[in-house]
């Protein structure tokens, strides 16, 4: 039997109890792929993560849904290097392995920043369905997108789904009975990003993010940094016109995404693309408990 150190965090949290929830485990040495998914299970949060030795970076990580290894996600990211800053004393600008590749964070306090992996070059890709038909599973009206719906990768693909207001994203509510026509990542996953950008305050976007479950029907992610990076990639890929504001801040196009607020854990999530094409995804972690689990 062997004790693991595991952490509770909440990222892209504003207060003590929204954000995303992430279990982290400490060190991960001697676990084998099958325990890592048992205790992924265990915690049964949308993704726990586990820290082991790099040669390449500060830290390997490797994260774990409840019935799935991922290849990279935003908010494992993020609350993955609030630990590895503690426990092996980094400093405020660090590097992450992800099986996605290497990923560089950095933080101000406790608001930490990754950079996708895939900056600057987003593969994209269509739908794969009529947009009729694509907005008809999300509960909406084809009047209801702002473009047609689009694949974007800058680290794990996802199909992001413009609208035109914030009311269409809060009416968005995904047929569960037609998921066999949903259309299906690199990986097999069926997402939906649906998003708007608020007309009354530049800069900030409304966004939900959907995901089949395990057994059947659909789920909703309180907040989603790879995702979020994929609206830095949406932006680039289409030419959308950056906010006055982060023009005038040399080059860099800034943007407060807020989500969860559907499934009552609000997160803020910060967006910035520079004049390169690097995309940059933060928000504030914040630990809330320590255990430890034998197996």
């Amino acid at each position: 039997m062997t004790t693991y150190a595991f952490r509770l965090l909440n990222v892209f949290a504003e207060s003590t109890f929204g954000g995303n929830p992430l279990c982290v485990f400490e060190d991960a040495r001697g676990m084998d792929d099958a325990t890592m998914q048992a205790l992924a299970l265990q915690f049964n949060l949308s993704e726990t993560t586990f820290i082991l030795p790099s040669e390449s970076a500060s830290a390997r990580v490797r994260i774990f849904t409840t019935g799935y290894e991922m290849r990279f996600a935003g908010h494992p990211a993020l609350g993955t290097a609030h630990v590895v800053r503690e426990l092996a004393g980094t400093g405020d600008a660090l590097t992450l392995e992800f099986p996605a590749g290497v990923v560089p964070v950095t933080a101000q306090g406790d608001v930490w920043t990754f950079t996708a992996p895939h900056s600057g070059k987003p593969k994209t890709a269509p739908a794969g369905l009529p947009d009729a038909d694509m907005a008809s599973l999300l509960g909406l009206q084809e009047r209801d997108l702002l473009v047609s719906p689009m694949w974007v990768d800058t680290g794990a693909d996802q199909l992001l789904v413009a609208v035109r207001s914030i009311d269409a994203v809060r009416r968005a509510d995904p047929d569960s009975a037609r998921l066999q026509i949903w259309p299906q990542s690199s990986l097999g996953r069926k997402t939906a990003y649906v998003f708007a950008f608020d007309p009354e305050q530049p800069g900030r976007v409304l966004s939900r993010y959907f995901f089949t479950k395990q057994g059947g029907g659909v789920a909703e992610d309180p907040g989603t940094g790879s995702a979020c990076a994929n609206l830095g990639g949406w932006l680039l890929a289409t030419g959308h016109a950056l906010p006055a504001a982060g023009l005038a801040a040399a080059g860099l196009a800034e943007y407060a995404i807020d989500q969860g607020e559907a499934v009552g854990r609000p997160c803020r999530l910060r967006l910035a693309v520079d004049a390169e094409g690097a995309i940059r995804v933060g928000g504030r972690v914040l630990e809330i408990g320590r255990g430890t689990v034998t197996v």
